[in-house]
């Protein structure tokens, strides 16, 4: 399986390089990033927070269900925990398909659904205001 969960700056390019095969026709990377600017409220910096054990078997059921779901060459999750400032990235995720509508469906259903249902938690630290928790939805948990 290829999911991380890290403290360290995401690599997007060993990301690529790790889903790249001969059999694929496309290579799909999706790259999400902290905005500076969230509706009218300047954001200082994310504080991300998981429980790792839970997290990570999330992702793998992920990562497995794409496979069953697409015809999918190779899949890298990468989700970063701590600190993250304005600009930089958060959350990487690289998908190699033979087609290229089968990229583009799995990475963008891996990172809806991974918002949703992965343990992942963020703290918002806004300029002038208290941090604010945002929390995903656990249907596992029933919440």
């Amino acid at each position: 399986m290829a999911v991380h969960i890290i403290h360290l700056e995401i690599d997007t390019q060993r990301m690529l390089a790790a889903v790249s095969q001969t059999s694929a026709g496309a290579q799909l990377l999706f790259i999400g990033t902290t905005r500076d600017i969230t509706g009218n409220r300047v954001t200082q910096w994310l504080d991300y927070e998981a429980y790792k054990p839970m997290a990570v078997s999330k992702l793998e059921q992920l990562e497995s269900t794409a496979n069953e779901r697409w015809d999918i060459c190779a899949i890298e999750i990468v989700h970063r925990l701590g600190k993250i400032l304005p600009g930089e990235a958060s959350v990487a995720i690289a998908v190699s398909s033979p087609h290229r509508e089968d990229a583009f469906a799995c990475g963008r259903w891996l990172i809806d659904t991974l918002k949703q249902d992965v343990p992942i938690w963020k703290q918002e630290h806004w300029l002038d205001e208290q941090p604010q928790w945002i929390h995903p939805v656990d249907k596992a948990l029933g919440e």
